[in-house]
């Protein structure tokens, strides 16, 4: 009987702690905007884009998503996914020519640092205003 009653509570519990999950197409806003206006710069290789996928839970925010039209392009895939607080985006793109290449780029003290995982080259690069300030090759 405790036993029954517990997995009765545990599930009743469950059902009034679900969020829904909500996303819309959205303009980016100004401060995403200046993450990736800023980022750009330095990173030709993360573009721009006025369009955001944002992910609500309520009206809180959780994440943002930006994918791209990638016909008559050299990418089998390209995502950019920018965190709340507009401080920090991730990436990946896949092309024939460069492989798998995803990272992560952070905004802070004015300055924009990026690491970049490079699957077909098999490296690891650490950049700072676009400038490489180091590169391990793994074996």
């Amino acid at each position: 009987m405790k036993k029954l009653f517990l997995l009765l509570t545990v599930i009743f519990t469950s059902f009034s702690f679900a969020q829904n999950i909500e996303s819309k197409i959205e303009d980016v806003s100004p401060a995403q905007y200046e993450l990736l206006k800023k980022v750009n710069q330095y990173y030709p290789d993360i573009t721009l884009n006025k369009s955001i996928t944002n992910f609500y839970a309520g009206t809180t925010l959780i994440d943002s998503q930006q994918e791209f039209d990638i016909k008559g392009t050299k990418f089998s895939s390209y995502k950019i996914g920018v965190e709340p607080g507009n401080k920090k985006l991730s990436f990946e793109y896949i092309s024939n020519e460069t492989g798998r290449v995803y990272g992560d780029v952070s905004s802070f003290n004015g300055h924009v640092l990026r690491t970049t995982f490079n699957e077909k080259n098999n490296q690891i690069e650490v950049s700072l205003d676009g400038k490489s300030v180091y590169l391990k090759k793994l074996k």
